[in-house]
């Protein structure tokens, strides 16, 4: 399988401050590219466990003795790694969105450079399809998930539309079929800017990448060692107002409870602030465009 060069290498992998006999995860294994990395800095000691729910990438499983990968969704990541004896490591990364190699396979349905049935699975064996969110999901929920996912403001327009002529014309089955349809909302100037958003919003809700996410972070402060580190690279604002605020506040809404002298207890500090590609490798990658690295600690 060709998989494309993995996005901030050096960067995540640096701000790992990877012990050469630790134990370290990298929950969205892809092609390998960030394994390999970890790896090369690791002794014969030293242990990395991959997650990757993508059929594809087993193919690229690394033959090396210190190499696990974990053919699950990564928001299993403590039942898991207890499966395998883990109940604490050294460091967590993890890559989130879509890896270069799904959106080149024009049949997963990721990209909207092809024509192709509606499908946005990540896990092939999901039975959620975005088939179903087309057509399927009643007009209110059809509108929240553009509108949430998508930051679309012709949400409701669009739902409208997708609700009538399914109704009133035949299934909406491929992408082809979805671009005629929300035609009007497609101005020739901005028409990949708003068919992006709406295939995040749609790929969102397929692959629950928000709960993933949310049941995810949640469990890994509990996972780190005292001075663990976390690194997660993210490509857009849902995803990494997320991460932020989880880092700074360890919950997602609202304000941790303050004591008597205005101070709050969190299990971890940022390190570093927000790391964001070269105009370089933006040249030779242009997935790094929209990228954003934050890096924390276990205090």
């Amino acid at each position: 399988m060709e998989y494309h060069n993995p996005v901030l290498l050096k960067e995540s992998v640096d701000g790992l401050n990877v012990k050469p006999d630790g134990i370290y995860v990298d929950v969205t294994f892809g092609g390998g590219g960030h394994s390999k990395e970890i790896l090369s800095r690791l002794n014969e000691n030293g242990k990395l466990y991959a997650f990757d729910q993508d059929i594809d990438a087993l193919g690229n499983a690394l033959d090396d003795s210190r190499f696990t990968l974990i053919h699950e969704n990564f928001r299993f990541i403590k039942r898991f790694l207890r499966f395998h004896g883990v109940k604490k490591v050294d460091g967590i990364l993890a890559d989130f969105g879509v890896s270069s190699h799904q959106f080149d396979v024009a049949e997963r349905g990721f990209s909207t450079r092809f024509e192709a049935d509606l499908d946005m699975r990540m896990n092939q064996n999901n039975t959620l399809s975005a088939f179903n969110v087309i057509n399927e999901y009643e007009e209110e929920q059809l509108k929240n998930v553009l509108f949430q996912y998508g930051e679309l403001r012709a949400a409701p327009a669009m739902a409208r539309l997708v609700v009538e002529y399914r109704e009133n014309e035949e299934p909406i089955v491929t992408s082809d079929q979805l671009k005629k349809v929300l035609g009007k909302f497609l101005p020739p100037r901005h028409a990949n800017k708003v068919l992006a958003q709406i295939y995040q919003a749609i790929r969102i809700e397929v692959n629950q990448e928000i709960e993933v996410l949310k049941e995810f972070l949640l469990q890994t402060p509990e996972l780190l060692n005292d001075n663990g580190r976390l690194s997660f690279i993210s490509y857009h604002s849902l995803e990494d107002r997320l991460v932020k605020r989880f880092i700074r506040n360890g919950m997602f809404e609202g304000e941790p409870e303050r004591d008597m002298f205005g101070n709050f207890e969190v299990p971890l500090k940022k390190v570093n602030g927000l790391i964001v590609p070269s105009k370089e490798e933006i040249k030779v990658n242009n997935r790094a465009r929209s990228a954003k690295l934050r890096l924390a600690e276990k205090k």
